[in-house]
């Protein structure tokens, strides 16, 4: 071949690190060890036992290549011959388990190379896929005798993952979700977490809960240096909301199971950028059966055998409409105020309802709201609704103390 190929990863270097020898005074050597440590220009000047150094080295080895990061790679190819080459054209692809990917910048032919003269290029490719990946670089030519040569090159390494990421969802009774992504650190060096965001569906609203107001600024939970050790987790909490148009259809709000994307970015060593998207979270739909009730509105702490009120809303969580009638029964402690049995008329499919309910507690301490039942009078058939909420009752002495 008249032509030599080629291929370097380009990557940032690294502190320089040496392992200091100390000694005590009164040992054989003396302050010796001591002094070579201060007369190296590798140390940081005033602490000089520390491992890590002022100066940069450039990397030794191919090292290793996360999902998310950027690959770069430096291509080379060099007339070694005393000839002149024609039509030089250099191609460079990445093959991965999935697809072939064409990096080379330009895609036109080199008309001639002189001896001792270079084709230079940069590739760059954000990694997409972990696994094999397989860097196939061509070059073909053409001598001054008109003869055509063609060869090539491979270069396969491996793309790791650098995060573990595992996701826990509560529904709750408002239609809120809420989100906790636990994020591990799973490379061998720390990592500085820039970014990590939700982006929601289309039906939610979303609310970062990883900040803290002091003294009228945001600050983050986990302090003001948000880096990530290796195999350290860290867990980022989120709160989402359906949007108004969708929060009053609760038949569609309730059968919603994609969430949204998780949007992670970090940077490691000297800034090195790394960026990962998670696909569509999705969470396991709420069972509230044909028709749900939540409470809007209760007082946290009441006095005793005084009546409070509470807010109750009914939500027809079927395809079809509801007679419905209320009934109240009493329990041990709580005794509801009102006419049981009354009726509530026609409930429409996904339609909602709002009850003004007053009761009492007969006992004191932490007591639980039960008794609400619901008969749809089309199907004859009953709902119960126990335990609902719970309320703090206390005398009245202690209240008003």
């Amino acid at each position: 071949y008249f032509l030599i190929f080629a291929v370097m990863r380009l990557t940032k270097p690294t502190l320089f690190t040496n392992i200091p020898v100390t000694c005590e005074e009164r040992d054989l050597p003396g302050i010796l060890f001591n002094q070579l440590m201060k007369d190296d220009p590798s140390t940081v000047k005033g602490a000089e036992t520390l491992m890590l150094g002022e100066m940069l080295t450039l990397p030794q080895n191919f090292g290793n290549i996360f999902l998310g990061e950027t690959f770069s790679s430096y291509i080379s190819v060099h007339n070694d011959s005393n000839q002149v080459v024609k039509d030089i054209l250099v191609k460079a692809d990445l093959q991965t388990s999935s697809q072939r990917l064409n990096l080379s910048a330009s895609s036109s032919a080199v008309a001639e190379l002189k001896p001792d003269c270079c084709i230079d290029d940069v590739i760059h490719h954000e990694v997409k896929e972990i696994g094999t990946h397989i860097l196939v670089c061509a070059v073909s030519y053409t001598t001054q005798t008109g003869e055509k040569m063609y060869f090539r090159k491979f270069f396969k390494f491996q793309v790791l993952k650098p995060l573990d990421v595992k996701t826990k969802f509560y529904n709750a009774e408002t239609d809120e979700v809420f989100l906790e992504a636990q994020i591990q650190n799973i490379t061998t060096s720390p990592m500085f977490m820039e970014k990590v965001s939700l982006e929601p569906s289309m039906m939610y609203n979303v609310a970062e809960l990883n900040t803290v107001d002091t003294a009228g600024e945001s600050e983050s939970t986990f302090g003001s240096r948000t880096y990530l050790q290796p195999m350290d987790t860290r867990q980022y909490l989120y709160c989402l909301k359906p949007k108004q148009e969708f929060a009053e259809k609760a038949g569609v709000i309730k059968g919603v199971t994609v969430i949204g994307k998780l949007d992670i970015v970090w940077k490691t060593n000297l800034g090195e950028r790394g960026r990962l998207q998670t696909s569509q979270l999705q969470r396991m739909a709420p069972g509230y059966g044909d028709v749900r009730l939540s409470l809007e509105t209760i007082p946290d702490t009441v006095n005793l055998e005084e009546p409070f009120d509470i807010t109750c809303k009914i939500t027809n969580c079927s395809e079809r409409t509801m007679d419905l009638v209320l009934e109240m029964c009493n329990t041990n402690s709580i005794h509801w105020c009102g006419v049981s049995g009354r009726q509530l008329g026609k409930l429409h499919p996904s339609s909602s309802l709002h009850l003004a309910l007053t009761l009492l507690s007969s006992v004191q301490g932490l007591q639980s709201v039960s008794g609400l039942r619901l008969t749809d009078t089309f199907l004859k058939r009953t709902y119960e609704y126990d335990d609902i909420a719970q309320v703090c009752v206390v005398s009245s002495e202690v209240k008003q103390s």
